[in-house]
């Protein structure tokens, strides 16, 4: 299971035997079922999770009570409400297994070691970071300068797989919009 991770790693920087090794000793192969929220709000993140196959969202509640989907991950790739996981700090969002999902995570505590142990993987962390930064002020400009169309669009181009696999309530949030907006969308794309 720990194959797609090191793929991704290999990707970007070179991996050693050792290296290998010590991403088997800390990161924890989990299976989780569809629908199992994995990190509860008002609660500090235990774990960094890395998504091998299935959907897996962030979301809190709003004033009204209603969920806001803040970010939907698809494979391979990092989830976690990241702010509190690397400061350690009670998180407002709730961790979801959208579908049923497999999984690798690893604690902070265990994070930090690997990064004194493997140099490889601390250059990682770094574009990883990177990456994380460029992803979400390109989606605050994104929300705040698309129209509700564009941001479809642009979901569909990139991550066409989320529209088979994502309950389009969560999709809609994620784009910032209600549910109605997105089914007009999709009808008059359709058409």
């Amino acid at each position: 299971m720990h194959g797609p991770l090191l793929q991704l790693i290999s990707q970007n920087v070179t991996l050693t035997e050792s290296d290998k090794a010590l991403f088997g000793q800390y990161f924890e192969p989990v299976l989780y079922p569809k629908n199992r929220v994995i990190e509860e709000e008002n609660t500090t993140p235990k774990y960094l999770y890395f998504v091998v196959s299935g959907f897996v969202r962030l979301f809190h509640y709003n004033d009204k009570g209603d969920e806001v989907t803040t970010h939907i991950n698809c494979p391979p790739g990092f989830i976690t409400s990241y702010f509190n996981f690397v400061n350690q700090t009670k998180s407002n969002e709730n961790l979801e297994c959208i579908t049923e999902c497999e999984l690798l995570r690893i604690t902070k505590s265990d994070l930090d070691l690997l990064t004194q142990q493997s140099s490889a993987f601390k250059d990682f962390s770094i574009t990883v970071f990177q990456q994380s930064l460029t992803y979400n002020e390109t989606r605050s400009k994104e929300l705040a300068t698309l129209t509700a169309e564009q941001r479809y669009q642009k979901l569909l181009k990139n991550y066409p797989e989320i529209l088979h696999n994502v309950p389009l309530q969560y999709i809609a949030s994620f784009l910032g919009m209600n549910a109605k907006s997105l089914s007009r969308i999709r009808k008059e794309i359709i058409k």
